[in-house]
């Protein structure tokens, strides 16, 4: 049965489910692919009548896929990888200069990532660009499933086979407001204790980070908002809501203008490295394997400079 299903599966129906599992309406999925909604529908009922199984489910006004439909819409992104790879591969056997790249960061990345994707497309003009930002588990559920040709993060995974080079250094500080009583103190971790944390979302390396340390130094620190958002925490530190435990390339500008301030911490900053990986098992495109190369070779050119000294965690 296996065999006859695969032979009766067309790309058309599945990138028919994907597109009605993205936007959930069928006639959303029809403008996105340039055909009619009883075009979508006809392709949808096919793949569903080859699979036996239903794929979408209807919630109000919207299909989602069900967890058959999933399984099938993450097979179609990795089928799109592959095309995609394909096309960039034979374009380059052409001796064209082109082709395409996708990247993931983690989302505190973005503070030096762009500038070194800027640099490569401007030493590649013909290149194509895709850039997903998210937290590290997004960043690593697109490394697992082959939407991504690289990523750049920090600890590279554990549980995913890759291949990783290191781009340079990833300092983690304490920052508070400028006017905070702890500012301008050299205190040990314990002194933390009490104080208000602003934290990240679960999946985060930043917060894992800080969990970590807290745990290992005894700190007991009051639990402030989770924020999904460096630039929100920034904010909210600036606001006195509380202290962060947070990247110093994301907070260099707004230590270097006032607005924020580095507690002075016994052991930190934390030094973390900056990762450029890419899963074993991918074949890298001509295009790809120019981006990790330049990642590897040049990334470090674009990372802040700090001058505190490093403490390994």
């Amino acid at each position: 049965m296996s065999e006859g299903l695969i032979r009766s599966l067309t790309v058309k129906q599945l990138r028919a489910l994907a597109a009605v599992a993205d936007t959930g309406a069928v006639s959303a999925a029809a403008r996105r692919l340039g055909v009619t909604p009883p075009a979508v529908t006809m392709q949808v009922q096919l793949l569903e009548a080859a699979t036996e199984l239903p794929l979408l489910d209807r919630s109000g006004d919207r299909f989602r896929p069900t967890d058959a439909g999933r399984e099938v819409v993450e097979a179609v992104a990795r089928i799109e990888s592959a095309i995609r790879d394909c096309v960039a591969a034979l374009e380059a056997m052409k001796g064209l200069e082109g082709g395409r790249v996708s990247v993931a960061i983690v989302s505190t990345a973005k503070y030096f990532a762009p500038m070194a994707l800027g640099a490569f497309a401007r030493a590649h003009p013909r290149v194509e660009l895709s850039l997903v930002v998210g937290n590290r588990a997004e960043v690593l559920n697109h490394l697992r499933g082959d939407m991504v040709d690289v990523a750049i993060m920090g600890r590279p995974p554990e549980e995913i086979e890759t291949v990783k080079t290191v781009i340079g250094e990833h300092p983690h500080i304490v920052v508070a407001p400028p006017d905070h009583p702890l500012v301008g103190r050299r205190i040990g971790p314990g002194q933390l204790t009490g104080q208000t944390f602003l934290m990240r979302e679960q999946g985060s390396g930043t917060r894992a980070l800080m969990e970590r340390l807290f745990a290992e130094e005894g700190v007991k620190a009051k639990s402030g908002m989770e924020i999904g958002s460096n630039e929100t925490i920034k904010q909210a530190v600036i606001a006195g809501l509380g202290l962060a435990f947070i990247s110093a390339h994301t907070v260099a500008a707004e230590i270097a203008d006032g607005r924020l301030a580095q507690i002075e911490v016994d052991g930190l900053p934390i030094m973390r490295q900056w990762h450029v990986v890419r899963r074993a098992g991918k074949r890298l495109t001509p295009p790809a394997a120019a981006m990790n190369a330049f990642l590897s070779e040049r990334g470090a050119e674009f990372l802040p400079q700090i001058s505190k000294k490093p403490t390994e965690l």
